[in-house]
């Protein structure tokens, strides 16, 4: 199911960084140490914001990522 507050979500397994989009401000946000099982989930989720509030924010360190890496 598409998300409203969740435009794109990339995964990188081998650094275990999960980058999120998100609507309202076109943000991205690249949140550490995600295991793949976590994003799997994460993927799978019928509500892709539920599940990332309450499994993901707050629980692994992030950093905004940068504007020129924003495009995505």
């Amino acid at each position: 199911m598409p998300s409203t507050s969740i435009r794109k979500t990339e995964y990188d397994p081998d650094r275990e960084v999960l980058s999120v989009w998100f609507v309202a401000s076109g943000k991205r946000y690249d949140y550490e140490a995600v295991p793949a099982e976590t994003y799997q989930s994460f993927r799978n989720a019928f509500a892709k914001g539920r599940f990332f509030n309450e499994h993901i924010r707050g629980r692994f360190k992030y950093r905004r990522a940068r504007e020129n890496d924003d495009n995505g």
